[in-house]
């Protein structure tokens, strides 16, 4: 039986990539996988570092104000859709996946151009521009948030939450206990800055370290070369730029986390049922989407937010004070959480018969 084909597309950001390698992941002995992305963004790295067949288009920034660049983007996106059209013309797939992103629109539109189904996925709570752009064109939509429905055409919008790499539930606290040489006599904060950094996180937690590290043994993510020789001998306090590899095991040995408000972040840790400190990028940073997806976290009782203009040495120690108390709390609404399994709902509805 011959195999069927799928393109997915999605970029500009790790979390426009990863949901699409957990697919990936789950479907690539039966499918035949490409992927379409820009030619030098970190989609680029992520999907050739796991040995998909990956194929680089013109691609311009979609921005919300005016600027010079926007008339020169527009040609870049012109030039997209063909290149993309090119290239969907030669693979013939039986369907394109899109997790938005910039590069993601001439994919979009040259897939509907040649009849090719089309199905996209927003993670947060408000759609990002290519999303809002691509909609019209769309087959079906799903959406992480029930709050977002609203924003598409309901008779082709279902919420299903936010596909979560399968690996990240294999992890063992005993392994991340010892790969961090952490003892079980006091709690592990562990701390994510997320794939855009944040340098304030890092300075705020350095700030408070004294007190934390009374509390805590605490692991820090703090993005590349942000690691502080300085801090390096201060006991149960570990640093790194990134950690792939023993990620599920630090996690399985992680008591609370810091983390920034990015979807497919935040629905991990959901998953896990970790209490989450969410300190989201303001708006100067971004579009306000990780502020609204904190806030609805923090309303269904998941989470505690902290905005980053607030955001100190010491309202982090009485934020995380406040957290430690309400933990149990949080993970008993995290039990009853209703969100199901969105990768296995979204492998069904791809592997469905046409």
């Amino acid at each position: 039986m011959l195999k069927k084909t799928i393109v997915f597309t999605g970029g500009g950001s790790a979390g426009h990539v990863t949901p699409n390698i957990a697919i990936i992941k789950e479907i690539h002995n039966d499918w035949n996988i490409h992927y379409i992305g820009s030619k030098k963004g970190i989609e680029k790295e992520l999907i050739t570092k796991i040995n998909i067949s990956y194929h680089g288009i013109s691609s311009g920034k979609l921005r919300r104000y005016i600027d010079v660049e926007n008339v020169i983007d527009v040609f870049r996106v012109l030039k997209g859709c063909l290149d993309a059209r090119r290239i969907l013309r030669k693979l013939k797939p039986n369907l394109v996946f899109s997790k938005g992103g910039f590069v993601s629109v001439p994919v979009i539109i040259a897939a509907r151009s040649l009849k090719i189904p089309i199905f996209i996925h927003e993670s947060d709570i408000t759609p990002g521009l290519a999303n809002k752009i691509s909609q019209r064109f769309a087959t079906k939509i799903f959406t992480s948030f029930d709050e977002t429905k609203k924003y598409f055409p309901a008779q082709k919008t279902f919420v299903i939450g936010s596909p979560i790499r399968r690996e990240i539930f294999n992890g063992s606290e005993d392994r991340g206990r010892r790969f961090l040489d952490f003892h079980d006599e006091r709690p592990i904060l562990t701390i994510m800055g997320g794939s855009l950094g944040a340098k304030k996180i890092n300075e705020a937690v350095r700030g408070a370290l004294k007190e934390l590290s009374a509390q805590y043994q605490i692991v820090h993510l703090c993005g590349k070369d942000n690691v502080d020789l300085n801090f390096s001998n201060v006991p149960g306090y570990k640093q790194f730029e990134y950690i792939h590899d023993e990620l599920p095991d630090i996690l399985a040995a992680t008591d609370l986390v810091i983390t920034r408000g990015g979807s497919n972040s935040i629905f991990e840790f959901l998953a896990l049922k970790i209490p989450m400190l969410i300190i989201p990028l303001g708006l100067e940073q971004s579009r306000g989407d990780q502020i609204l997806n904190a806030k609805a976290f923090e309303e269904k009782g998941y989470s505690l937010t902290l905005k980053e203009e607030n955001l100190t040495s010491e309202t982090l120690v009485k934020k995380l004070e406040v957290l430690q108390k309400k933990s149990g709390e949080i993970q008993r609404k995290m039990e009853l959480s209703k969100m199901g399994d969105a990768l296995q709902t979204l492998i069904r509805e791809i592997t469905a018969p046409e």
